[in-house]
């Protein structure tokens, strides 16, 4: 058995939705107890649009994996050093974005996996093992398992290798960046629009075929959300700490400002 357990996959192995707290804007390591209190799965730590670097990511990971909310970091590209930094500093998973053909999404599980499902590199105890030296073949065999990797559908030529996508062995989720997918099919910010409905529709069933989960990204409109969790997410965003304290903070002076 794993030394942590990656309570995020095995939720989603059980059928169950999962919600990420996303972090960009916080640099502490109480955030994952913060976001374990509010009763968040997993943690979603964009290096992709904040000035993070590896180290603040890498605490904020170690401080998650005690509290058994799971640490997945969007790493910033395909190159294999990205994920697997994280990956060896106490990430339980990566998110990586742009993947549109299923050779990248190949890549993408080889740089993540040790042999033999790919060509991770081999070191140090790692964090989510508890730092346990363990023969290298069970070490290998626990983290193959526990590692999720998720690759983004973020434009039309990945929309149309979805199927293929969804197919490598590896690959945990497909998750839709719908703001970027609505972008690039030239209907910008338009999420409910009927092509994004037909766009999870098609990720929805492409995952559910291949065994693996559908994921959502971008969407916080309530109506949205339920709908597209409807249809068949699993693997979902459910809100940044950025608009989490905007949001806060703009009902509580409401209020002020209502007493004067």
């Amino acid at each position: 058995m794993p030394a942590i357990e990656n309570t995020m996959k095995t939720k989603l192995e059980a059928g169950k939705p999962v919600y990420s707290f996303n972090v960009s804007l916080t640099r502490t390591v109480a955030t994952p107890g913060i976001a374990k209190a509010c009763g968040f799965d997993w943690l979603f730590i964009d290096a992709e649009h904040s000035t993070m670097d590896f180290d603040t990511m890498s605490a904020i990971c170690l401080a998650a994996l005690p509290l058994g909310i799971t640490p997945i970091v969007r790493v910033t590209g395909h190159e294999s050093f990205h994920a697997t930094r994280m990956l060896d500093g106490g990430a339980m998973g990566v998110i990586v974005p742009h993947v549109d053909t299923p050779e990248q999404a190949g890549q993408v599980v080889r740089n993540c996996k040790f042999p033999p499902m790919g060509e991770r590199s081999m070191t140090a105890p790692a964090p989510q093992l508890g730092f346990e030296a363990m023969p290298a073949s069970d070490a290998i065999a626990v983290l193959n398992e526990t590692t999720f990797v998720a690759v983004m559908v973020e434009t039309p030529e990945a929309l149309e290798n979805v199927d293929a996508l969804a197919a490598i062995p590896g690959v945990d989720s497909l998750l839709i960046g719908s703001n970027d997918l609505s972008a690039t099919m030239g209907i910008p910010g338009e999420l409910g629009h009927e092509r994004m409905a037909e766009a999870y529709e098609k990720v929805i069933a492409a995952c559910e075929k291949h065994g693996k989960h559908a994921g959502m990204g971008g969407v916080y409109d309530h109506a949205l959300m339920e709908k597209y969790i409807g249809m068949g997410v699993r693997f979902c965003q459910g809100g940044g700490d950025t608009a989490f304290l905007i949001s806060a903070g703009k009902e509580r002076m409401a209020f002020l400002n209502s007493l004067s």
